[in-house]
């Protein structure tokens, strides 16, 4: 049997890289996905063997993560894969559902039909 590889979002491939790169966990990985941070420019901040005073990457995360939101860790540590498999399962239930609206209304025709009772007729009639 073959594994079907989940798609992933090229906004999301970054992210794959600089978990790989910076050796940084999953949790630490969210973290800076929900601080905004740019995994491209992890360079800069990372390079605290040349510059002693800095925090090595995975603390500096995790001090503004609870500066920021004032818990260690996010409550649902989930994976950039995880992430990019739940927004494919919802964008494909968003096409469902619009699909599903699609054939309700055509199913329907489109000429309006005359009311079957008087109050509605009263209505129309004024």
């Amino acid at each position: 049997m073959t594994k079907k590889s989940l798609f992933i979002p090229n906004r999301l491939k970054p992210w794959i890289d600089a978990r790989q790169r910076f050796r940084l966990s999953h949790a630490h990985v969210q973290m800076a996905f929900e601080l905004g941070l740019n995994p491209k420019k992890f360079g800069k901040l990372a390079n605290h063997r040349q510059e002693p005073w800095k925090l090595p990457l995975p603390d500096f995360i995790a001090k503004l993560y609870v500066k920021r939101f004032g818990k260690a860790i996010p409550d649902p540590v989930k994976t950039i894969e995880q992430m990019a498999a739940a927004e494919a399962a919802k964008k494909q239930a968003k096409k469902l559902r619009k699909a599903a609206a699609r054939s309700k209304v055509s199913g329907h025709d489109s000429t309006p039909t005359a009311p079957q009772n008087e109050e509605v007729v009263e209505k129309w009639r004024n």
